[in-house]
């Protein structure tokens, strides 16, 4: 690949964008049903079909002649894939209006059959028979380009936080990005910036598509440049707000929008909360095989979009104040939002190791989620996965595959008690994961980087050295509950009280009179606010669950609207 700075690599692609010789993906048939939203046109050879950035380009199947998907960063071009007839043109840039990673070129003269973004959407919920081709294809591809690294460049160093956070930003996003590393890749970050006008003052600098140069811009403002950003109406009350968007957020929002409900949910990070950094969850129901965390934050959105509930990331709200007719909630861009009821599914965060020099490892040897951006750093090392639940299960499975050796330690002593069975034997099994229990870490050894972790028996007090190349933590849960102190009852851990939990005296507040009946299951001590999933105290940390949660949530909110006759 080129960066504009003499350093050229060839890259060949894999199957997701080889695809002009072979079987077609699409059947005749297939073809066909497309026809019907979109329109045929003819194209000549060199035409530039869309161009990397664009947020408003079609769907294209390519009925005749040939197409070159290219990676055209400053200039500098490298072919990623050949599309003949019979093969179509996107990925999840068209579901999610984000800016198109690749431009396209009409290599040979032909016809393209130009499906609208709108329209595509229709076909991916509506017709069964293409639904899965499309989504399977779309985010095999988007995988595909987050491993290799495409448009966006992050140039930063190792040792700084808000380099460390804009990666998060787009790893969690599944923006596919070049990382260049100011103490790794020197002469190539320095001529990058310079040909931009930058400076090393100024990093972490991101640049877009060789145009749009933003110096240590805010994650909001990432998301903007890259179309990550949807706008929303503010002037309106929605009927139900879902505050955060994994998996009972989500639920919250399918939901709500399906019973006619005007929804919209706001996510301060990406899409999927914790759960979208899952590697595969294999006991959700329905998929026997299981699913990673991003196809089912990809599906979620699918359906979210079909029954017209609205997404907003990277959106945080940081406060609300109940008024007369409903609530209004603060974001953190000095926005604010009215909402008749509110459902928080803000979720947990893992605890950071209390150890020191703990900073400056975090984000280049030490990592709170085993997705690909973080795996493929350490192919072939040794690292340490720390936690004994479902989370840290899958991430040392996974891990396994990629690593020489994983270490999994646990505080206790017994596996079964924190980890689903069925992890437990996949971690049994692996013969490369090294189980050890009653296990702290103690200290971390290196200067710029992980080199080894002082590790400590807890029972013996017999101390070691790992040595490892990272660690991955999945230890505890921190509530994410900031914007709700001082609002709704929290319990001593800071997680949202609901129902039964609350304390009697609840009732006797301002907020409950005129209401002839105790706080539903899920509902809050505010009357009208509910709460679903990992955030709500007493709940089952699990992934189904939240779903069923946030469901349930939007029964209840049905009931609290009809018997104050907010119901829009």
């Amino acid at each position: 690949m080129s960066d504009g700075t003499g350093d050229t690599r060839t890259t060949v692609a894999p199957q997701p964008f080889r695809t002009t010789r072979g079987p077609s993906p699409l059947q005749e048939d297939q073809i066909e049903v497309l026809r019907r939203y979109g329109r045929t046109r003819e194209a000549e050879a060199g035409e530039i079909l869309f161009r990397a950035g664009d947020t408003r380009n079609d769907f294209l199947v390519v009925l005749r002649g040939e197409v070159h998907a290219v990676d055209d960063f400053a200039g500098e071009m490298r072919t990623m894939g050949v599309f003949g007839p019979g093969t179509f043109l996107g990925d999840l840039h068209m579901l999610t209006d984000q800016g198109v990673p690749l431009s396209a070129v009409m290599s040979v003269g032909g016809e393209l059959l130009a499906v609208p973004r709108q329209q595509l959407k229709k076909v991916v919920t509506e017709e069964a028979n293409l639904s899965n081709v499309l989504l399977d294809t779309f985010m095999a591809r988007r995988s595909f380009l987050v491993k290799i690294g495409v448009g966006l460049r992050i140039i930063g160093s190792r040792h700084s936080r808000d380099a460390t956070r804009l990666r998060e930003f787009a790893t969690r996003n599944r923006l596919p990005h070049v990382w260049i590393e100011l103490e790794e890749d020197s002469d190539r970050a320095d001529a990058l910036l310079a040909r931009f006008g930058a400076t090393r003052s100024e990093t972490p600098v991101a640049i877009w598509q060789g145009q749009e140069v933003l110096r240590n811009p805010t994650n909001a403002e990432l998301g903007r440049v890259m179309g990550l950003t949807v706008d929303f109406p503010r002037n309106r009350t929605y009927d139900l707000v879902v505050v955060g968007a994994g998996p009972a957020g989500f639920g919250a929002a399918v939901y709500g929008a399906s019973e006619g409900l005007s929804t919209l949910a706001l996510e301060s990070v990406a899409l999927g909360g914790q759960a979208g950094t899952s590697s595969r969850i294999e006991n959700y129901l329905g998929f026997p095989v299981g699913l990673s965390g991003f196809e089912l934050a990809t599906r979620a959105l699918a359906q979210a979009d079909k029954f017209g509930a609205q997404t907003a990331v990277p959106e945080e709200a940081v406060g609300m104040t109940r008024e007369e007719g409903g609530f209004r909630i603060r974001l953190a861009d000095g926005g604010e939002i009215l909402a008749r009821s509110v459902i928080a599914a803000t979720g947990a965060r893992y605890q950071r190791l209390d150890v020191p020099g703990l900073e400056r490892f975090e984000g280049v040897s030490i990592h709170y989620a085993a997705t690909e951006a973080e795996v493929q750093r350490f192919e072939g090392e040794e690292v340490i996965v720390v936690g004994g639940g479902n989370s840290a299960g899958q991430a040392a499975v996974y891990l396994a595959g990629r690593t020489r050796k994983v270490h999994l330690l646990i505080r206790g002593g017994d596996l079964r008690k924190g980890m689903s069975q069925y992890l437990v034997d996949r971690v049994a099994q692996a013969g490369n994961i090294d189980l050890l229990p009653h296990t702290e870490v103690r200290e971390l050894l290196g200067e710029d980087r992980l080199e080894g972790i002082v590790v400590e028996d807890n029972r013996s007090g017999e101390r070691r050295i790992l040595d490892v190349a990272a660690a991955f933590v999945f230890i505890g849960a921190q509530a994410n509950t900031a914007w709700l102190r001082g609002i709704v009852e929290l319990d001593k851990r800071g997680f949202v009280l609901t129902g039964r939990n609350l304390d009697a005296a609840v009732l006797e507040s301002e907020a409950w009179r005129g209401l002839s009946r105790p706080p539903y299951r899920l509902e809050t001590s505010l009357p009208g606010v509910f709460a679903a999933g990992d955030v709500r105290s007493g709940s089952i940390k699990r992934c189904a669950s939240a779903v069923g949660e946030g469901a349930m949530a939007v029964s209840l909110v049905h009931q609290y609207l009809t018997e104050t006759g907010r119901a829009s």
